[in-house]
């Protein structure tokens, strides 16, 4: 057997625990089991850093149990562990109640994934309100907004905004015990996170401004988020007032790139 075959079939014991007979003998086989302890405690420790808020609402033993489930049923297959856990959320979403005893930790899963996608993504050159205001009447209609690298959409199926910055505002470290948090009540809405400079952002969105920016995300022009703007206000001259009003918070926060980047 080859040396890379050797490689190939230690890294799969480790990693997927498969079968090491002949492989390593005497206190090799005993190091292997540390190895493969050690391996899955890395990953689970990844997970704890990734989803550091479903984490303090699980309580260590009971996220321990949710990450071991996980990684028996996702190894991980990315290169980089800062990608373990992008399946968590949907893994969640099947599982029984042994592992997820409350519905709304998989929106905890899904709110702490997009708050760390919208931190390690990548940064382009802002939208600057000057370019907008060098714009001439013509060249309004058939403007093209574009998002930021940073900017995550996500849907929530509760009001979990709340009991999120109660956990992520408490240290366990401090030794104080969990808070008391506002009860997960169900409300579909959708989270906009983002990296306005070096700090991560987020706010719960109205259903107008959610309809505009993914308009916005599939490239459509400003003709056309004004008339999704007047569908969803049922009111035509309201809409271009509304639209710009968005406009300018977006352009505030940062939400925008440059055109021509």
């Amino acid at each position: 057997m080859t040396t890379a075959a050797l490689q190939q079939r230690l890294a799969a014991a480790i990693r997927d625990g498969a079968d090491a007979t002949g492989l390593l003998a005497g206190d090799f086989a005993l190091g292997l089991q540390a190895y493969r302890h050690a391996y899955r405690a890395r990953l689970v420790a990844a997970l704890t850093d990734n989803f550091t808020a479903l984490a303090r609402a699980l309580g260590d033993e009971a996220f321990d149990a949710l990450g071991q489930a996980y990684l028996a049923a996702h190894p991980s297959r990315h290169p980089s562990i800062r990608w373990f856990g992008d399946g968590l959320a949907g893994f969640m979403a099947s599982a029984g109640d042994d592992l997820v005893p409350h519905a709304s930790l998989v929106d905890f899963a899904r709110m702490d994934w997009a708050l760390r996608g919208a931190f390690d993504a990548a940064a382009a050159p802002p939208l600057e309100g000057a370019a907008l205001a060098a714009l001439g009447p013509d060249d309004w209609a058939g403007l093209v907004l574009h998002l930021q690298p940073s900017v995550q959409r996500v849907t929530l199926a509760h009001a979990i905004e709340p009991a999120w910055r109660v956990l992520r505002e408490w240290d366990p470290e401090s030794g104080d015990e969990q808070p008391e948090l506002p009860e997960p009540v169900p409300h579909v809405h959708e989270l906009l996170a983002w990296r306005q400079g070096l700090e991560t952002r987020w706010r719960s969105l109205e259903p107008l401004e959610a309809a505009l920016l993914a308009a916005v995300a599939r490239g459509d022009t400003f003709a056309a988020l004004c008339e999704a703007a007047a569908g969803e206000l049922g009111d035509a001259e309201a809409a271009a007032p509304a639209v710009i009003s968005l406009l300018q918070r977006w352009l505030a926060d940062g939400l925008l790139q440059s055109c021509a980047s």
